[in-house]
């Protein structure tokens, strides 16, 4: 498979997407146009930037015994599962509605780990009868229903148990996932006795162990210390008869959204392939879940200044996009890079807090910008492919944005716009 060649003046971080004199390009489109052509907000996405970013994994997985699944959660437009199902990679889901994405994208069911806190009866069912390789079971409890759903069906269930190793993944607090205080997993020390129970329940066959940190991880030493700790578990389980097939690591690698440098997928796998084989464990099957690092950096989100305004405090520039479109920024804090679809020369640059129409005061996109804006222009939010359209809303009654993926001079409608009336479709009105 061939790709695209990165953009030689891409930004930091985004190879396909450039600055060509004062345009921003994606591939070989101008920003703008796409604006133009079907209206704003709108989220863009790079088909180079993905696949490509897909293929570093696939490299670095070369020669090793790797299976990647990507973390369908991070973006789940369709046409996004289509790219990664036709390039062999399995999927990572957390419920019906995501498994049943991956099925309509063409994946393959034996590829997918189903994922989650609070699997239902229906989505355990949903999950075996599709026949996935595996459910990563949270707690004892869950193990409990699995085999009951699982003996309901006259099927046997594969599981693999999530552990929750108390490791610190030095991330925002609300995306770690690996610490005894969050939710996740069952904790270490009653791992064995989760296993003994699995391994004495009639309909569950014991696939694997799963462990996963959290999500914008930027250094290797949490995985490192997790890898650790899971294996000191291997060496216990399997010293108490159960074999383990594989080890699901997880996910969680960070981008660049300013200039953060977190490890690439080589250097990510090659720690990995190094600490199992210093412990003897370098046959072991491993599964990756990455997310926001195969998609976060090829996607933009498209807006329009709608109204510039001054207080005795600030400058605000009012988009037409919102906390509804992109949740990131009000619910982390997080900070994006945001570009003028075509730049000026900066004389008449202010400090804009870009913000959206949404009745809350957490609505915002950036704060603190240095832009020179006027009226009607268009700015791109970066690093807006992963967790972006993924949780949207229709909050203040916003209908959802569009979706399209630009494949170098071309550009293919991935989701149309929805309209007022689809969001009214399916609501009653009273008779009484």
């Amino acid at each position: 498979m061939t790709h695209a060649s990165p953009l030689p003046d891409g930004l930091p971080g985004h190879p396909h997407i450039a600055r060509h004199g004062d345009t921003l390009m994606i591939e070989a489109l101008p920003a703008a146009e796409l604006a133009q052509r079907f209206g704003t907000p709108l989220y863009v996405y790079s088909r180079a930037g993905i696949e490509g970013a897909a293929q570093a994994y696939a490299d670095a997985a070369r020669g090793r015994p790797v299976q990647l699944r990507y973390a369908v959660k991070a973006n789940s437009s369709l046409g996004v599962l289509q790219l990664l199902a036709r390039q062999g990679w399995g999927f990572d889901v957390v419920s019906a509605g995501e498994l049943a994405r991956v099925l309509a994208a063409g994946g393959d069911a034996a590829q997918v780990v189903f994922s989650g806190v609070g699997k239902t009866d229906a989505e355990i069912a949903a999950a075996l009868r599709a026949g996935v390789q595996c459910l990563n079971v949270e707690s004892l409890s869950e193990l409990e229903r699995i085999d009951r759903v699982a003996a309901q069906l006259g099927t046997p269930a594969p599981v693999s148990l999530r552990i929750n190793p108390d490791v610190d993944p030095r991330t925002h607090p609300y995306i770690s996932t690996g610490l005894r205080s969050n939710k996740f997993g069952i904790p270490q020390a009653q791992a064995r006795q989760a296993y003994a129970r699995c391994a004495a329940l009639p309909h569950l066959r014991v696939r694997g162990i799963d462990v996963h940190i959290g999500s914008q991880i930027t250094q290797l030493g949490p995985y490192l210390d997790a890898l650790d700790r899971v294996l000191d578990l291997v060496h216990d389980i399997e010293r108490d008869g159960i074999a383990l097939h594989h080890l699901d690591l997880g996910g969680g690698l960070g981008i660049r959204y300013a200039d953060e440098t977190p490890p690439t997928p080589a250097q990510w796998l090659d720690a990995l392939h190094a600490r199992l084989q210093a412990r003897g464990q370098g046959h072991r099957q491993v599964l990756l879940e990455p997310g926001r690092s195969v998609v976060g950096n090829a996607g933009v989100l498209l807006c329009r200044v709608v109204t510039l305004k001054d207080t005795l405090e600030r400058h605000f520039a009012v988009v037409d996009a919102a906390m509804n479109d992109l949740m990131r920024p009000a619910l982390y804090e997080a900070w994006m890079a945001i570009e003028p679809a075509q730049a000026r020369d900066g004389r008449h640059a202010r400090s804009y807090d870009v913000v959206g129409p949404v009745c809350e005061s957490g609505d915002w996109l950036g704060r603190q910008r240095l832009l020179d804006l006027r009226e009607d222009d268009v700015l791109a939010v970066l690093s807006a492919g992963a967790y972006g359209m993924a949780m949207a809303s229709n909050y203040n009654t916003r209908p959802r944005a569009a979706e399209v993926l630009v494949d170098g001079a071309q550009v293919h409608l991935l989701r149309e716009r929805e309209s007022i009336d689809d969001l009214l479709r399916g609501e009653q009105r009273l008779t009484l």
